[in-house]
């Protein structure tokens, strides 16, 4: 019955959801140009105004490979040039941390340009999270007044724990993680227990709920999914679509089902994010 509820609220209030914006802190645009117009108008057709999209180059076919300093370097540029020409896009960075001193020289290239989010990928690009390079160039990325995004979608076993160790030795540096581990976003209720402990407040700890929404909405791991977000902290959760693979009406559709109450639905469909890139 309360299925039966949320869906004829939801059937009554699309023109209500339009007025709510979302904050889309990940998107792939491999296109530039191209690729955002095609964002904006599926976009636009369901019904969504943004209030921000969190736009990098990379993913899919397109990966930043160790040693490839140049496609590395047009690929950002690309991303500084989309937000230079549209103020609602947050340009997203990538290097590859086994580039060692070219990875710490184009961070601080693109910090300069203003770039306030770097992400890489542990799986697609190559590298062990709890390798010291890694852990080098996301505390300089601290130091620099940049946010790191990282993909957690659990697709090892250990992943998440690796992440959780990197989080804890760099507490000055900003992180996101994509996909809140996947279906093993139980791990992250540690954090509970963790901010028990003197100097663990994990304040420095973000998630965004990409594809992993999918899973949970309506089904029987809603009420525990819900528990997490909770127990993680409803003001460092961010919304994404991880778009083209997952569209933002898609990804609105699931979380708008989630049992959550309208003020914490607004912090995670755009506040939150609003607050952490400060715009």
């Amino acid at each position: 019955m309360r299925r039966l509820l949320a869906l004829t609220l939801c059937l009554f209030t699309g023109h209500a959801l339009a007025a709510n914006p979302v904050f889309d802190v990940h998107v792939h645009l491999r296109d530039g140009e191209t690729s955002l117009r095609e964002y904006r108008d599926k976009v636009h057709a369901a019904g969504l105004e943004l209030s921000g999209i969190g736009a990098m180059w990379f993913g899919g076919p397109h990966q930043a490979r160790q040693g490839d300093l140049a496609k590395i370097r047009a690929g950002d540029d690309t991303v500084i040039a989309l937000a230079a020409a549209h103020p609602d896009v947050l340009p997203i960075a990538t290097v590859h941390p086994y580039d060692g001193d070219a990875a710490l020289a184009e961070l601080a290239r693109v910090a300069a340009a203003g770039v306030k989010v770097l992400k890489i990928h542990a799986h697609t690009q190559g590298f062990d999270v709890a390798d010291p390079r890694v852990e080098a160039l996301v505390r300089r990325a601290g130091e620099l007044g940049i946010t790191v995004l990282m993909d957690n979608a659990n697709i090892l076993p250990g992943d998440s724990e690796k992440l959780f160790n990197l989080v804890v030795r760099v507490p000055k540096t900003n992180f996101i993680l994509a996909h809140i581990g996947g279906l093993n976003f139980r791990f992250w209720n540690v954090l509970a227990l963790a901010r028990t402990a003197d100097g663990f407040g994990f304040d420095n700890l973000y998630f965004d709920i990409s594809a992993t929404v999918l899973l949970t909405a309506d089904s029987p791991l809603e009420d525990e999914f819900i528990w997490t977000l909770r127990n993680v902290g409803l003001d460092h959760v961010l919304l994404g679509s991880d778009y083209p693979q997952i569209g933002l009406d898609t990804t609105v559709e699931a979380f708008e089902r989630l049992d959550l109450t309208a003020d914490e639905k607004a912090k995670i469909r755009s506040g939150n994010a609003m607050k952490l890139f400060g715009r």
